[in-house]
């Protein structure tokens, strides 16, 4: 059955003007003007084929038609808010769904969400290895992805876009290569797939690579890494990212404040 349309935002003014009687009310209530609130009304009129108000002596009345409207538009209202506190209440679960890197995640992102969710014990996790997946199939809330930005999404920057030249100590002197461009002359020995690779190969004790500053700042500090070089500036960097209604989440906002406090 086709749907008739509904000039939804010429309802609500005329479901103000009746409960107020009066154009002016209802356009303070609206931040309209009351020019306004009457050309809604008048186009409202004209749609529904029908005169919704009369004026009198005593003010602005309501004509039995606009009368006989008002209950079913304001259950009608009341339904809509029942549709937006239910399309809401995800907001407010403690349910994520967040794509991110494995390295990332095993370096980074774990012992902060231990820290968080020894706040928040009933905080739950999901997990998408894809940190490119696609936000809809995936229905993620968040993403943390090495980027140049955040592109068409919003998004923060989880640490500068610095990097080191990291090798294991007594590592040979021979370049693993993942993305970044090596310094000029240097060879490639290791050809690997992503950061995550680099970082296990370096860590092995194969041999060096550049990697970005949050992923082995703690094998750094623990002496598993040895700093070569650095910290040089990068052009990507770890963002969160989310397109705008994940990002106006209240769970998000809350994770966000979290990761970058």
């Amino acid at each position: 059955m086709k749907r008739t349309h509904l000039p939804l935002n010429a309802l609500r003014v005329y479901d103000a003007a009746a409960r107020h009687l009066s154009f002016t009310r209802a356009a303070d209530e609206l931040a309209v003007t009351p020019a306004a609130v009457g050309q809604q009304i008048r186009a409202l009129e004209d749609h529904l084929g029908t005169v919704l108000f009369r004026r009198t002596s005593k003010g602005l009345e309501l004509t039995e038609e606009g009368a006989a409207g008002l209950e079913p538009l304001r259950e009608g209202f009341l339904k809509f808010e029942e549709c937006v506190q239910a399309m809401q209440a995800g907001q407010a679960s403690d349910r994520f769904t967040i794509a991110v890197p494995r390295e990332f995640y095993a370096q980074w992102l774990a012992p902060r969400l231990a820290r968080y969710a020894a706040d928040q014990p009933h905080a739950r996790f999901n997990f998408v290895a894809d940190e490119h997946a696609d936000f809809t199939e995936a229905n993620l809330d968040c993403a943390i992805r090495l980027t140049d930005g955040p592109g068409d999404l919003e998004g923060v920057e989880l640490a500068p876009a610095t990097r080191f030249t990291v090798s294991a100590p007594g590592a040979p002197e021979r370049w693993i290569s993942w993305g970044p461009a090596l310094p000029e002359g240097a060879e490639a020995h290791i050809l690997v797939s992503n950061a995550g690779q680099a970082l296990s190969s370096a860590l092995a004790g194969l041999g060096r690579t550049r990697l970005p500053e949050l992923l082995v700042a703690e094998a750094v500090a623990d002496g598993r890494l040895e700093a070569l070089e650095g910290p040089t500036p990068g052009q990507r960097a770890y963002w969160l990212v989310a397109p705008l209604p994940q990002w106006r989440q209240k769970k998000v906002k809350a994770l966000v404040a979290f990761l970058t406090a």
